[in-house]
């Protein structure tokens, strides 16, 4: 069967000794494919050993139309931000620790690269935020996530205070260490953590989770994904919140400043090998119940 790319990007975190080997086990595999392949250059600058082409960020969101991440969700996480703007495939390789968006394992990697080169793969799209910080007329922050965007006290003690609007509707006034908005990919992160419910990421959905919220009934809202949400910052004109992109962006927000956030134009793509199955993640993941043998009950 012919290649189906032509440009591929390797990415990855050089800090441990498995991505190292793992990334010197592609490199063969593509040096021996019909492709063109580029290492980042700043994974590149910690492997002495590596011996292949080495281009930018920048470069490789340009030309490339596969990239391959080798390490763990966050670095997945990372890569999407840089290359959102066009709509180019991921391929995780888990050396992380939990691994829900980054599903091959490492030592499988070869052998399930070679087939999606070849085209043996199930692709997923993903939805993404978008949040913006206003401040008035004036837009402060703005970023996308594929996750979670939150807002998150800043003050180590206290509990801050804002109101929730969903498509200009007043929902509520919270008092709480913050709220996590997630996408149904986000609905397994922070979000869970914070005992939201759990999406399957075909479902166009938005969950709205509050962390140690003041009133114990101030409970998990999932809401059409379609909809804008708006978190108003109330309180001492002093206090400060903070919002995270997918915890990789950070920006501050202070008392009558208002966060946006609605689904963004950009999403993402991910390939999994052959038959993958998002049910079978979180068995394995989350170690829910399985049979004795390790297989699934009939």
């Amino acid at each position: 069967m012919a290649i189906g790319f032509r440009q591929v990007g390797l990415i990855a975190k050089n800090s441990d000794q498995r991505v190292v080997e793992t990334l010197e086990a592609l490199g063969e595999l593509l040096a021996g494919s019909d492709v063109a392949f580029a290492l980042d250059s700043v994974t590149a600058e910690g492997l002495e050993r590596w011996r292949h082409p080495v281009a930018s960020m920048d470069e490789l969101a340009a030309r490339c139309d596969l990239v391959i991440v080798v390490g763990g969700d966050g670095t997945l996480l990372n890569t999407v931000r840089h290359f959102a703007a066009r709509p180019i495939p991921l391929v995780g390789i888990n050396l992380g620790r939990l691994g829900f968006l980054t599903d091959i394992p490492a030592n499988r990697a070869t052998e399930d690269v070679h087939g999606i080169l070849h085209g043996e793969y199930d692709r997923d799209e993903r939805a993404m935020l978008h949040g913006r910080i206003q401040s008035g007329n004036e837009t402060r922050s703005e970023d996308i996530a594929l996750n979670d965007v939150v807002l998150h006290k800043a003050d180590g003690g206290r509990m801050i205070e804002f109101e929730t609007w969903v498509n200009g509707a007043f929902v509520s006034l919270h008092r709480a260490d913050g709220m996590v908005a997630a996408t149904a990919t986000g609905s397994t992160a922070y979000a869970l953590s914070g005992g939201g419910p759990i999406l399957h990421p075909s479902l166009g959905g938005l969950t709205l989770v509050p962390i140690c919220p003041h009133t114990l009934s101030d409970r998990p809202l999932v809401i059409p994904d379609n909809a804008e949400v708006e978190f108003v910052l109330r309180g001492d004109p002093d206090g400060e919140g903070q919002v995270h992109w997918d915890g990789q962006k950070t920006a501050g927000m202070r008392a009558g400043d208002c966060l946006r956030i609605r689904r963004a134009e950009q999403a993402t793509t991910l390939l999994h090998p052959p038959g993958y199955d998002y049910f079978a993640l979180l068995r394995s993941k989350l170690h829910w119940g399985r049979a004795q043998d390790g297989g699934v009950p009939r």
